[in-house]
Formats: structure tokens, C-alpha cells, sequence
């Protein structure tokens, strides 16, 4: 038999040597980048799953928030949001179990959006703004959120709204009210605190009856409520700011 016990320099060692370098060199080959190429692919499979998965979700959402502007949350069913979407119920039900869970994923975005329109229209008003401007500023902003999403106010003024979207709602009114007593606070120094609350809780109210023949409308009518909207709360504020703003 064969002596394979010294490995070096014995043509079964340089066999090894070679098979190995011929290994080392097949990384270079067609069929090594074609094997990389294919764990890259399934690498970014997930990825694209995710962004398909995202886009169906976005899909379902809109379709709900047409059959929720169009029926409201209580009588709206899985099976006409499914059908507004143009997918199966069985696909619906990938992505959410319940009507509730659909109407909660559209609250939760909503609401991060009106979050950040709301902190915008409620910010600090330079002095020198006449307070025409500065109403038609803020609610212009509070306006447009809700007539680009109706479905926002459909929801929250619904008669039966999920418990975690009423919760939700709550806490963002409270803030709101807390940033227009902020808001009036500087514009009323001195003023007792509770008709400061009370102030700021009539220009929401005033606000929220004209949101509501707003989305009633549309066109030239809809502009007019808007106008009038504002045309109320400058003239309930105007006595009660009086001239600290449009200073100049």
C-alpha cells in the first residue's frame, strides 16, 4: 500500500492543494456569483413581501375609509371593505380580523396626522398678525385635515366608535383645549384662568359646528361655511382679545 502518511510534497498532498485552490478559485466563477446572486435574492424576498404587505394594508385602509365616510362604522362590514378594495374577504383577513382592528389601524394614523396639523394651526401668533389672519390661518389648517380626511370625523362622532379610538380622541381633545387656553392665556393676560377654559372651549365648539356643515358641502358652499366659521369666532374673540393683535 502506498505511504499517506507524509503529506507534503507526495502527489496525494498536492492533489489536496490543488482541489483546494481550485476551490478557492471558484468564488470567481459564473456559477459562484451566480450562487451569491441567488442569496441576495432570497435576502431582499422579505423585504419585498414587507413592501407588498404595506401596500395591501394602505390598499384596505382606503377602501375602508370610503365604505366608513359612505355607511359609517356601524353598519359597514368586512365584506364591503373587501369588495371597495377589490380583494377577496380571505385577503382582508390576512391583514385584520375584525372590522374594529381596521378602524383602529385608520384611527391610530389619523390621528398622528391630525396630531401634527393641530401643533401647527395652534402655534404661537406673532403680535403684529391682525387677528383676522391668524383665525383664518388656524382654521384653514384645522379645515383642511378634516375635508382631506372625512372619515376622521365620521369616526370619532360616530355612535359607535371602538373603545380605543374614543380613549384616543379624548386625550387629543384635551390637548387641544390645553393649546388654545395656551394660545388665548397670552392673548388675555390677567384674565381669570376658568374664562380662559371657557373661551377656548366655545372657539372648539364653534369650530366643530362648522366642521360639520363643512363636510356637509362641497364647492362654492363648502367655502362659505368656511368663511363663516371664521367670521363667528373673530367676532366672538375680537371684544375679548381686543387690540393685542395686529400690532405692528
Amino acid at each position: 500500500m502506498p505511504d499517506t502518511t507524509q503529506k507534503d510534497g507526495t502527489p496525494e498532498a498536492a492533489q489536496k492543494d490543488g482541489t483546494s485552490e481550485a476551490r478557492a478559485s471558484e468564488d470567481g466563477t459564473p456559477e459562484a456569483r451566480a450562487s451569491k446572486a441567488g442569496a441576495s435574492e432570497k435576502e431582499q424576498a422579505p423585504r419585498r413581501r414587507q413592501a407588498r404587505g404595506e401596500r395591501r394594508i394602505a390598499q384596505l385602509l382606503e377602501a375602508a375609509a370610503q365604505v366608513f365616510c359612505t355607511t359609517g362604522y356601524t353598519t359597514a362590514s368586512t365584506n364591503a371593505i373587501a369588495r371597495a378594495a377589490g380583494v377577496s374577504p380571505g385577503t382582508l383577513y390576512q391583514f385584520f380580523p375584525n372590522k374594529e382592528a381596521i378602524a383602529i389601524e385608520l384611527g391610530d394614523r389619523l390621528m398622528h396626522e391630525m396630531r401634527e396639523a393641530y401643533g401647527e394651526a395652534l402655534a404661537p401668533v406673532d403680535p403684529a398678525t391682525p387677528l383676522e389672519e391668524a383665525i383664518g390661518s388656524a382654521v384653514d389648517r384645522f379645515m383642511a385635515f378634516n375635508t382631506d380626511h372625512p372619515v376622521f370625523f365620521a369616526l370619532m362622532h360616530g355612535p359607535d366608535v371602538p373603545g380605543r379610538m374614543a380613549e384616543a380622541h379624548d386625550q387629543l381633545h384635551t390637548t387641544v383645549i390645553g393649546r388654545i387656553e395656551a394660545l388665548l392665556g397670552s392673548l388675555m393676560p390677567g384674565a381669570d384662568p376658568a374664562d380662559v377654559t371657557r373661551t377656548a372651549r366655545v372657539c372648539l365648539g364653534v369650530y366643530k359646528a362648522g366642521l360639520e356643515l363643512v363636510l356637509a358641502h362641497q364647492g362654492a358652499e363648502r367655502a362659505a361655511y368656511i368663511q363663516e366659521t371664521k367670521d363667528v369666532l373673530i367676532r366672538y374673540l375680537e371684544p375679548l382679545v381686543g387690540d393685542r393683535l395686529g400690532r405692528t
